[in-house]
């Protein structure tokens, strides 16, 4: 699944359209410690989070992530939004918990694909 189809599939609100939406997401990545996502979040990836501050948008420009998705009705605050605007980081919003958010997602990248 690319950025835009997950942009356009309705799952998510959308905030702000990046620069690269006919990016392939890879895997979905859960974590909200930064420097864990700084060291583990792999290329492409979906992450998910409710850190909405200007480093979380730093990690996921140094992490190559594909898009940036908020849960649990985390928002990006305002200096991270205009930030988001500036580098061209796609962000979504949900209100669903993190966990509920990324199976959603890993449904729709891996329809045929046991969690376990």
């Amino acid at each position: 699944m690319t950025v835009q189809e997950l942009w356009d599939s309705g799952l998510l609100k959308q905030v702000n359209e990046g620069d690269d939406m006919d990016r392939e997401i890879t895997k979905l990545f859960c974590c909200d410690l930064l420097s864990i996502a700084m060291s583990k979040a792999p290329s492409g990836c979906a992450w998910v989070t409710v850190m909405g501050n200007m480093n979380t948008l730093a990690v996921a420009s140094l992490a190559d992530a594909a898009c940036v998705i908020m849960a649990e009705d985390a928002h990006l605050d305002p200096t991270a939004l205009n930030k988001a605007k500036m580098q061209g980081i796609t962000v979504m919003e949900t209100a669903l918990p993190i966990f509920d958010a990324a199976l959603l997602i890993h449904k729709r990248l891996s329809p045929s694909e046991s969690l376990l």
